[in-house]
């Protein structure tokens, strides 16, 4: 069982019963839509969901719960699409409930998966995406050292318009030269 630790969260492996508190747990923000509404969704997606992360674990996808330091469950994080021979991937996070986004908590999530995917099973470049209209992705990637790479034009439609994603990315060295600084 993986347990990576830091200050207030802690990453570890998602069980059966945490994929579905996860997907009984989560709010949607109408003030801040980011993804598509997915109303209506059982409790069996919820375990097919566990049966496509085991089935992926560790060559497609490294998909952890994050945890508070209390053990309660909050959301889960992962290095997604992994190209072992570039060395490279793509980074999701979501946090279940409204009341634990904006703490911080997604913050050090990232950073501790960032470690872990650079130092531990050494990746090179780790990418993000996000729409343009979630300002909070957009702060927590730059925060956590992730550059503006590029941006596709009106490319999602969502929520009854199109939107730019935008393209971010962190190399090694950016995230290793910016540790030491802190």
């Amino acid at each position: 069982m993986l347990k990576l630790s830091g200050n207030r969260v802690y990453l570890s492996t998602l069980e059966r019963e945490h994929c579905q508190k996860l997907w009984n747990d989560f709010e949607y923000d109408f003030n801040a839509m980011t993804e598509p509404l997915n109303i209506g969704q059982s409790i069996v997606k919820a375990d097919k969901w566990f049966d496509e992360i085991q089935n992926d674990q560790g060559s497609k996808h490294i998909r952890l719960g994050v945890f508070l330091t209390d053990g309660t469950l909050i959301g889960d994080i992962a290095l997604q699409d992994i190209d072992w021979s570039n060395r490279s991937c793509t980074i999701g996070l979501g946090i279940s409930k409204i009341e634990n986004r904006s703490k911080g908590y997604g913050q050090e999530a990232v950073k501790i998966i960032l470690e872990y995917g650079f130092n531990n099973i050494g990746l090179e470049r780790i990418a993000a995406d996000t729409l343009e209209q979630n300002k909070g992705a957009q702060r927590s990637l730059e925060k956590a050292g992730f550059v503006l790479e590029g941006i596709e034009r009106k490319a999602v439609y969502f929520a009854g318009r199109r939107w730019d994603r935008l393209n971010y990315a962190i190399l090694r060295e950016e995230f290793n030269s910016s540790s030491k600084e802190v």
